[in-house]
This record gives C-alpha cells, sequence and structure tokens, in this order.
C-alpha cells in the first residue's frame, strides 16, 4: 500500500510540475537564444518553419494558432511565439511576454495573424490575413 501511495505522489509531483513549465521554457532549453529586448526574446531554429512549429506545438499546446505571410503565430496564456524563416536558413524564433496590458485587452490586435481584440476577448482568426 506504501508503495502504491508513493507511486501517485511521485506521479502528481511530476504531473504538477509539467502544468507549471511555460512554452518559453521549452524554447529557452531548446532553441539558440538571440538575445533579448525587454519582453521579447528571440532564438534560432536550424530547422524550418514548419518543422519548428511542429515541435513547439507538440511541446506545449498553443491556445490559438494562425498564419499568415509564411509566419505562423502561436498564442499562449502568457506569450505570443512567432515563428519566420531565418535569413541564414532555418527559423527565427520569437516570444513576446504578454502580460496584464494585453490579457486585460489594452490592444487592439496581436498582429497580422490574429483578427482584432485580445486574448482575453477569445477573438483570434483561424487564417491569414484576418488582421485589417
Amino acid at each position: 500500500m506504501k508503495r502504491a501511495a508513493v507511486c501517485v505522489l511521485g506521479f502528481l509531483v511530476l504531473f504538477v510540475a509539467g502544468c507549471g513549465s511555460s512554452v518559453g521554457n521549452y524554447i529557452d532549453d531548446t532553441y539558440e537564444d538571440r538575445g533579448r529586448r525587454g519582453d521579447i526574446a528571440t532564438y534560432h531554429s536550424p530547422d524550418p518553419v514548419g518543422t519548428t512549429v511542429s515541435d513547439i506545438v507538440a511541446a506545449q499546446p498553443p491556445a490559438a494558432r494562425s498564419a499568415d505571410g509564411g509566419r505562423e503565430y502561436l498564442r499562449y496564456n502568457d506569450d505570443i511565439v512567432i515563428v519566420s524563416a531565418a535569413p541564414e536558413g532555418g527559423s527565427t524564433v520569437t516570444v513576446e511576454d504578454i502580460d496584464g496590458r494585453f490579457s486585460g485587452g489594452a490592444f487592439i490586435f496581436l498582429g497580422p495573424g490574429f483578427r482584432p481584440g485580445s486574448p482575453a476577448s477569445g477573438n483570434v482568426s483561424g487564417g491569414s490575413g484576418g488582421a485589417k
């Protein structure tokens, strides 16, 4: 009986620890850091956009996903991730920490991959060219 309790407790600890991880942590651990400016971090992936996005989505499923002009946009509770082709090959991964200014609706849109509205509104485009 003690062994079962220890196994269940161990599973719960791992589960809770996994729930606390963010997409930003995954990207930071996986891709080459190219620098930070304020709440924006830039990374490089040696893989093309599609492969990079698939890897990120498999590790941390986004709340919303959209594409526009060769860029992929992934919206998470606390981050917006933009993956685009890098000039030197592979992909550029940009992670922008969205704080209360975004989630509270202070901004009308989050870029061409999303329709006007804040993440809190849930008003997100499923296709390209949503913001006009």
